[in-house]
């Protein structure tokens, strides 16, 4: 793998094209307008230099970064990528859109993959020209911090091409786990139910925030609590999550609480508006 090409620079594909830059692979991204490869290119520079303030990262990396990074405005110069990774938003439509339009564009022989949390990968890959190498690739955020890829293998795709996704998640320094195409996928199908119940229970009173967060810790070895977890991932990223496989399922582990809702109405969203769950007065 040398060439990758990455479809959209917002805050997850500013992330992956980081990755795949300070492993020494050659980046194309692919975005609509110059003002959104400037916004990746300055995210990625932040990034770098909040690493650098805690020494956590060297600051001659960031050069070597920009350097392998190269952004596209046309899709047709994506023709000499190895794999394209599809980053833009969580929209069957949007995805949709930019698969179908990139995929005259790229090599018999490349592989595509959709950074997805929960859709059906298997119908993604109906909207390019072959499914047999297609898939899915889960990064968790931040994708420079979070270790674990979930390679997601729809019905569609031949062996070849979960075996070339499992290589490149390896080739830049992740730790991939191959699952079937279900809404979820394997960490969400686990997370969001846990999450969910731990709304539940905190709205009924069970018990305080801290107390809970003492509980999982102490006697689940979890390094936090579901509420702080939950203000971390976004309430409204997790409602979605939540509305999008109950959807798929009906199973009503998934159903979201009406506090979710609440919270997310009231523009509590967790760390990123600075108000959430875990910071409410505790209900009992």
């Amino acid at each position: 793998m040398r060439t990758v090409g990455v479809l959209g620079f917002g805050s997850m594909g500013a992330g992956i094209v980081d990755l795949c830059a300070r492993a020494g692979l050659s980046v194309l991204v692919l975005e609509q307008s110059q003002e959104r490869l400037d916004a990746g290119h300055r995210a990625i520079r932040e990034f770098h230099a909040a690493g650098a303030a805690r020494g956590a990262t060297d600051p001659a990396l960031l050069e070597q970064v920009t350097e392998r990074i190269t952004g596209i405005l046309d899709p047709a110069a994506l023709a000499d990528a190895d794999l394209i990774i599809e980053a833009v938003t969580e929209d069957e439509n949007i995805k949709a859109d930019v698969l179908t339009r990139i995929s005259a564009h790229v090599r018999a022989d490349c592989v595509i993959a959709s950074n997805t949390s929960g859709l059906s990968v298997a119908r993604l890959a109906t909207y390019v020209s072959h499914p047999e190498r297609f898939g899915g690739l889960h990064f968790f955020n931040p994708a420079q911090l979070m270790r674990l890829v979930e390679v997601i293998r729809p019905i569609q795709a031949d062996q070849s091409t979960v075996q070339t996704l499992v290589a490149f998640a390896e080739q830049i320094g992740r730790h991939p786990v191959v699952v079937k195409d279900r809404p979820g996928f394997l960490v969400n199908h686990l997370l969001i139910p846990y999450l969910n119940q731990a709304i539940q229970e905190y709205d009924d009173g069970l018990a305080s925030c801290a107390d809970m967060a003492t509980a999982v810790k102490l006697g689940l070895g979890y390094p936090m609590g579901p509420l702080q977890l939950l203000d971390r991932i976004g309430l409204d990223t997790h409602l979605h999550a939540s509305d999008v496989i109950h959807a798929e399922t009906a199973d009503p582990r998934f159903a979201a609480p009406a506090m979710l809702r609440e919270l997310v109405a009231a523009g509590r969203l967790g760390r990123k508006t600075g108000s959430g769950i875990s910071d409410l007065e505790d209900p009992r």
